[in-house]
């Protein structure tokens, strides 16, 4: 006996719905790729046709088809970033060091609330350190040295409590390094080689963002 119709559209909605959601972060990615140039072809295998984004060398998704890890380090990649990365809502960690990425560092990145690692080292990354990565409360690796980076180190930082590595050396960043939360334990050389950088803020003594742009 044929099972009634209504059984068999919640079945389909069940089986579809997870596919839209990988679509989407499918789009996100494929719209980085676009954004990048790869010589040596390490995205080859992101095909925007495939239902998720899960089979793509380099991605790795949880049980839900969900991307949580963008793993592009050291790929010789340039191009720039893309403000579609905030839609990975689940993303934990996002490696893109030791590559030659220009531009800014979206703000957009601030959207990503699971997110426990931020690897953009060695790169030829320019602006500021956006201050919404203040609001990525799970974060623990914050690594942006060997950069173009200018401006100051945002005190929204000094709220995120799970941080506990801050690098930021080897850029031109200004102002002064927090004392304050995680960065009580944050060790000095993490900030070194920032000439206009004029050390730890004496609370009540040193102003903040002195000359600092």
């Amino acid at each position: 006996m044929a099972a009634p119709i209504w059984i068999w559209a919640f079945s389909v909605s069940l089986t579809v719905v997870p596919f839209v959601l990988g679509n989407s972060e499918g789009d996100a990615l494929y719209t980085l790729r676009r954004s990048l140039t790869d010589p040596d072809n390490v995205l080859q295998s992101w095909d925007p046709t495939l239902v998720n984004p899960c089979t793509w060398f380099h991605i790795t998704c949880n049980q839900d088809n969900r991307v949580t890890r963008v793993d592009l380090g050291n790929s010789n990649l340039s191009g720039h970033l893309v403000s579609e990365l905030g839609k990975l809502e689940h993303l934990q960690y996002l490696e893109l060091y030791k590559n030659n990425i220009e531009g800014t560092i979206p703000t957009e990145l601030g959207n990503l609330k699971s997110l426990i690692s931020l690897d953009l080292y060695n790169n030829n990354i320019s602006g500021t350190i956006p201050p919404s990565l203040g609001k990525l409360k799970s974060l623990v690796f914050l690594r942006l040295n060997d950069n173009w980076l200018t401006g100051p180190i945002p005190r929204e930082l000094a709220g995120i409590s799970s941080l506990k590595v801050v690098d930021v050396s080897n850029n031109d960043l200004c102002g002064t390094i927090p004392t304050s939360g995680p960065f009580e334990h944050i060790p000095l050389n993490n900030f070194e080689r920032n000439p206009r950088l004029e050390g730890p803020e004496l609370l009540g003594l040193a102003s903040y963002d002195t000359n600092c742009s």
